[in-house]
């Protein structure tokens, strides 16, 4: 199948926050918590490093592709062109992102050139679901952001925001696994809705559709969200927030094992797998422990 045309439209200037707001939160960070509050306490509290996985830097550089993909003309948006973007990309992340250079070791370059063609083979997935030279979006790789409960900012960064010419609204997000297990596709629209509710919240307008491309399986998943749910969801976000404010409060944030378990970075120091926590991070007068930040390339079944 392929997407509906679309047209830019300008971006609204983010207006001033109140001085009420005195955290933030994102659908990654908000995700963690809800599968795991040890998970969450690890990554925004402690912020424990993650070493990068194949799988994670896979994600990230088909990512980069689809993104650099639209900045070239309509006509030369091909196959070929996204795989000639491939190498250069890769190039360019390690650049800025050093730690991914240790994933292949001098010793490992033909796993290096595997990896490169399989992220050029997902790109093929995405060519088999949408065609780019119908697409003008309006956002790529943008961060969007929206005050709720006059105390929170709820923000997160879109993969890609289409605007039809009536104004309607398509949020699309990039996965780069296999098609969605249960578990999973529940995280992956918890995301789109976190997006869906800022959007609301910030243009007035509920999107239209909220769809996930699965490259790997090529296929779509699309889900109309309302506006009651979207009311609705809102309030889970207020309440999963309280929830972080007080186990910050008791400096209680127990593990929940789980199938995700496997993917964590962070077993040796989780108590499921007899691990002992760090000592809770004693902040500075006037820091914000909870404060919130975009970490990328997420773990397979989470933003990816």
């Amino acid at each position: 199948m392929t997407a509906d045309p679309v047209i830019t439209q300008q971006v609204p200037t983010p207006a001033p926050l109140p001085p009420t707001v005195r955290a933030s939160l994102s659908p990654s960070r908000a995700a963690d918590f809800k599968t795991c509050p040890l998970l969450y306490r690890f990554r925004s509290i402690d912020r424990l490093p993650e070493r990068p996985t194949v799988e994670q830097a896979r994600g990230t550089l088909v990512h980069a592709v689809l993104e650099r993909l639209f900045d070239l003309p309509a006509p030369g948006r091909t196959p070929q062109a996204a795989g000639d973007l491939v190498a250069p990309q890769w190039d360019r992340l390690v650049t800025e992102q050093p730690e991914l250079a240790g994933l292949f070791t001098d010793d490992n370059q033909v796993d290096a050139v595997e990896f490169l063609r399989s992220a050029a083979a997902l790109l093929e997935g995405y060519f088999a679901v949408e065609d780019p030279q119908r697409l003008e979006p309006a956002e790529r790789e943008s961060l969007i952001s929206a005050v709720i409960d006059d105390e929170l900012l709820i923000r997160g960064y879109l993969d890609r925001l289409d605007v039809a010419p009536d104004g309607a609204l398509r949020v699309v997000d990039y996965k780069t696994g296999g098609a969605p297990r249960e578990a999973f596709e529940a995280r992956a629209l918890f995301q789109l809705k976190f997006y869906a509710l800022v959007l609301w919240r910030t243009r007035g307008v509920v999107p239209r559709v909220l769809r996930l491309l699965y490259l790997r399986d090529a296929e779509v998943c699309d889900y109309a969200p309302d506006a009651e749910e979207l009311v609705r969801f809102e309030r889970t976000v207020v309440a999963l927030w309280r929830a972080i404010e007080q186990a910050t409060a008791a400096r209680d944030f127990r593990p929940r094992p789980s199938r995700l378990c496997d993917w964590c970075s962070h077993q040796a120091l989780c108590p499921s797998y007899g691990g002992t926590p760090p000592p809770f991070p004693e902040h500075l007068p006037g820091a914000d422990p909870l404060r919130d930040a975009r970490t990328r390339p997420a773990a397979p079944g989470a933003d990816e």
